[in-house]
């Protein structure tokens, strides 16, 4: 009985993300306003580092997430990370 329930609560944990489609467009934006952050110095202001490094672990994060079919996940984190490369940006362009 015990295994039952154990296999019954992997299949509904593992297909928790599974409907969620894969968050391409949210990757792209994020990254897109990375570099643009980049581009704009935003790795040599101390203000925008903590930022752009934020935003640059998060796309990692993402991108794992997806990897691990995690998509709902992935896609939350992806808005993170491209709100912290906008205020990364932000700060490069004052």
């Amino acid at each position: 009985m015990r295994m039952v329930q154990g296999i019954g609560l992997l299949l509904s944990v593992s297909a928790c993300g599974a409907g969620y489609a894969v968050p391409t467009q949210r990757m792209a934006d994020a990254q897109a306003a990375q570099r643009s952050a980049k581009e704009l110095g935003a790795d040599k202001i101390p203000e925008a580092q903590l930022h752009l490094k934020l935003a640059e672990e998060q796309i990692a994060k993402a991108d794992a997430s997806i990897k691990e079919s995690d998509n709902r996940r992935a896609d939350y984190i992806l808005v993170r990370a491209k709100a912290d490369a906008e205020l990364a940006l932000a700060i490069a362009k004052e």
